[in-house]
């Protein structure tokens, strides 16, 4: 530094140890991530979302060494905000489904912006619905229930969760493609509406393949149709809704979250850790099972999906005017 003055040198090294300190910032946040213990919340108990958020906390508390526990809160849209307003340091995760960001379509009391206010982690998992009734139901196919609805001899009433949830949205498309008019019997979360069912309360129900896939093989629910457009191999013997009702095709998808301003190499982080959870070899069977496709993708894929997932079924929000009342 010959002809400098030591002022000037010293100010030229502190500059130049503020710009190291810069770079190498996100690589020590990314390193000593995570330092205490992170929350996964997700909505009540016994949906899908809780189903995976169990298996991917005791994966990370497991293998990764992390201490991660669950969160439930009463509804997609409380536990959706909580997490928004949460400090974003990628210790408070989301995982849920699309109620996440088609939830503001419909409901007024919505206090978050699913764009603005969060940043994409993961696709954890895809799962069909699939449609059940009560086994005292007459309908064995998908057929004998659009006849049955048709007759109006006795109204037809399905189950939902919360407004806009995967079970309200589905039934709903079902009834704009196949022409009639079954009426919603909303309950708190997808527990309370899987039960009305089982019950005879009430008679039809999209329901998760996660929640629904043990009831229909004990017999307390009677499996229908699944409603990917193609048969699944999860479910040998169940046809499709579109085999009967052309082009209906309803598919939950499901993916971590975190609040948005969370430094890109602890998501960066995050997402390794939770992708080799996912495609590990000894979950495999344990998603097969609950009628799950695991995924495990980049942030980059979810984001593209949720926007999709947006633009298709907004459509139908619109069309059918699904609308807090």
């Amino acid at each position: 530094m010959m002809g400098m003055t030591r002022r000037a040198a010293n100010a030229v090294a502190m500059a130049l140890c503020a710009a190291m300190m810069l770079v190498s910032a996100p690589f020590l946040e990314a390193q000593e991530f995570p330092a205490k213990v992170i929350r996964i919340a997700t909505a009540e108990a016994g949906g899908g979302s809780d189903f995976m958020s169990r298996i991917l906390a005791k994966g990370l508390s497991g293998s990764a060494g992390w201490q991660v526990i669950v969160e439930n809160k009463p509804g997609a849209g409380i536990v959706s905000e909580y997490v928004a307003r949460s400090t974003p340091d990628g210790y408070t995760l989301l995982l849920n489904g699309s109620t996440i960001w088609l939830g503001p379509l419909m409901l007024e009391s919505v206090r978050y912006d699913p764009e603005r206010d969060f940043l994409p982690v993961t696709m954890t998992h895809r799962t069909n619905n699939i449609l059940v009734v009560h086994p005292g139901v007459s309908a064995k196919t998908v057929k004998d229930l659009i006849d049955m609805a048709k007759a109006g001899a006795a109204k037809v009433d399905y189950a939902s969760a919360n407004l806009g949830s995967t079970s309200h949205l589905s039934a709903e498309l079902f009834n704009s493609m196949a022409g009639i008019s079954m009426r919603r019997i909303p309950y708190k979360g997808t527990s309370g509406a899987l039960t009305a069912v089982m019950s005879g309360e009430v008679q039809v129900m999209f329901a998760s393949a996660s929640s629904a896939s043990p009831l229909v093989r004990s017999g307390k629910l009677r499996g229908l149709a699944v409603t990917s457009e193609q048969p699944s191999e999860l479910f040998p013997g169940l046809p499709t809704v579109a085999s009967t009702v052309k082009g209906y095709e309803a598919v939950q998808i499901y993916g971590v979250f975190v609040p948005a301003r969370t430094p890109q190499s602890v998501i960066n982080r995050l997402n390794q850790e939770l992708v080799r959870v996912i495609k590990s070899p000894e979950h495999r069977d344990v998603f097969r099972n609950a009628g799950v496709e695991a995924v495990g993708s980049t942030p980059e894929y979810l984001g593209t999906a949720v926007k999709a997932d947006i633009a298709r079924m907004g459509k139908l929000v619109r069309e059918a005017g699904i609308k807090e009342q």
